[in-house]
């Protein structure tokens, strides 16, 4: 057996500490995103038993992700439980499509900053959302309402003991989880994040504290394939909106958390490519179970990484022991109090923001932390879809910008022609200041036009030079003698 399976004991090992890091999180992600629990479990199952076979990222482990959260809310919402499974798997034959076609590389070339925007304004909304669940009371629809409307909610909670008591197990959560990195390295071998629920069941049990806990469904009470109505929302052109958003930020957060696994260690590189149509089976599968969306998620991965895994083998023991629990002991589900999983997932949204990156942008690249900042208020402001594409805009923007470095130098001798030379990169971008220059010169005087030195010159550039150069010929005494690269 060691002969054949050379890693089987650290990926046996790697596979029970992923396990129960995935266990806590599947289910908070569901209860978070307005779905019943067992629907995340269901959504971890496959990214365990059916992309953790495939190839693509050996060591990086899928499932339901915090950062899709928000959306997959806001759809529920919309469009209600039935046609989330259409939408995931109308997402999933994107990202196979875009596996097929080798477009997965491509989205290594989407701004960081962009991305830490999108992961800082989800988690600034997941935090605001969740401190109302950890009280047990109603969140605000938007961004903005969760947010502004925090103050309110406070002081509602401080005139409730029911309220109270829900969010201390919330805050207690918390506590444990900062608190569990300091402990032994013995009693660190069991992930913080499920310390945390069992300590907060046991607390609510033993007090007999008013905290509301997971409804239970059981597993095959919710796994249903999308039916006939809900295959006829897609006429509806809102839900395409929504299967695109779900498609590019699922792709692009695998594809990041792809990356960042590679520099965790030194095993085989991500095959992008054929990553996006392991994320894009295991997102057809989820849609077809009527499940949560599914993602590489860097929480599980790193400690996929951290406890020794050497192949894919421990992602897919992983969806094994999350099927035999799913299957075996739903019941406990009904036992975990929800303002626990809701500290959990505050948790989890705090370490999305990007505190550390912002500052060191700001210090280097202060154009790539306004985009950032930018964006994360987008997403709060706005949604998470328009949020990124305001994102993208300014970054290509700024990128035009920079790419338009252009200097002009004007050489007056007093006597004989003025001289002008451009170089650099004349875009449209430029234009205004070309031509304040340019209109600037003696109207008596004849001029001669450098423009040898320049890189590049875009056609409204040169449209507007050779206007130029026609108006001041016609009111001056010579014509513009313009000379340009060989």
């Amino acid at each position: 057996m060691t002969t054949t399976y050379p890693h089987l004991r650290q990926d046996f090992l790697a596979s029970i500490v992923v396990f129960l890091v995935a266990v806590p999180l599947c289910v908070g992600v569901a209860v978070a995103s307005g779905v019943p629990a067992e629907l995340g479990l269901v959504t971890g199952i496959v990214g365990g038993l059916v992309t953790g076979f495939l190839p693509g990222s050996s060591l990086q482990v899928s499932g339901p992700a915090a950062g899709l959260t928000v959306l997959v809310f806001e759809a529920v919402s919309e469009f209600g439980v039935g046609t989330l499974g259409v939408i995931v798997l109308m997402a999933g034959l994107f990202q196979l499509a875009m596996g097929f076609f080798k477009i997965g590389r491509w989205f290594r070339a989407i701004s960081v900053s962009v991305v830490e925007g999108m992961l800082c304004g989800i988690g600034l909304v997941i935090i605001a959302g969740q401190i109302y669940a950890a009280a047990g009371l109603k969140a605000p629809q938007t961004g903005i309402g969760k947010i502004a409307g925090l103050p309110g909610a406070f002081a509602d909670a401080l005139g409730s003991s029911k309220a109270l008591a829900s969010l201390a197990i919330g805050a207690g959560t918390i506590g444990v989880i900062v608190l569990w990195k300091r402990l032994p390295r013995a009693v660190r071998s069991v992930p913080g994040a499920l310390a945390a629920v069992v300590l907060a069941t046991v607390a609510t049990l033993a007090l007999g504290l008013p905290v509301a806990t997971v409804e239970v469904e059981g597993l095959f009470g919710v796994v249903r394939m999308p039916g006939a109505d809900a295959f006829g929302e897609l006429a509806t052109p809102a839900i395409w909106g929504t299967v695109v958003a779900f498609t590019l930020i699922a792709s692009a957060e695998s594809l990041f958390s792809a990356a960042a696994v590679d520099r965790l260690h030194d095993g085989p590189r991500t095959e992008y490519d054929k990553e996006m149509v392991a994320q894009g089976v295991g997102n057809t599968v989820c849609g077809l179970l009527g499940a949560l969306p599914m993602t590489a998620v860097i929480v599980r991965s790193s400690a996929n990484v951290d406890a020794g895994a050497r192949t894919k083998a421990s992602r897919v023991l992983h969806g094994a022991w999350l099927l035999l629990f799913a299957a075996a002991l739903p019941s406990a589900l009904a036992l975990v109090p929800i303002p626990a999983l809701a500290g959990i997932l505050v948790h989890a949204g705090w370490k999305l923001i990007p505190f550390r990156q912002l500052t060191a942008l700001w210090r280097s690249h202060k154009g790539e932390a306004l985009i950032l900042v930018a964006t994360a208020v987008s997403v709060v402001a706005v949604n998470m879809f328009e949020g990124v594409l305001i994102g993208l805009a300014l970054s290509v923007v700024k990128t035009a910008w920079e790419a338009s470095h252009l200097k002009t130098e004007i050489v007056d001798k007093g006597a004989g022609p003025v001289q002008v030379h451009l170089t650099g990169n004349a875009t449209f971008l430029r234009l205004p200041k070309i031509l304040d220059s340019l209109e600037a010169l003696p109207q008596d005087r004849p001029v001669e036009l450098d423009l040898s030195g320049l890189h590049h010159l875009d056609h409204a550039c040169r449209t507007a030079l050779e206007n130029w150069a026609e108006r001041h010929s016609s009111a001056g005494t010579e014509p513009v003698r313009v000379t340009t690269a060989a």
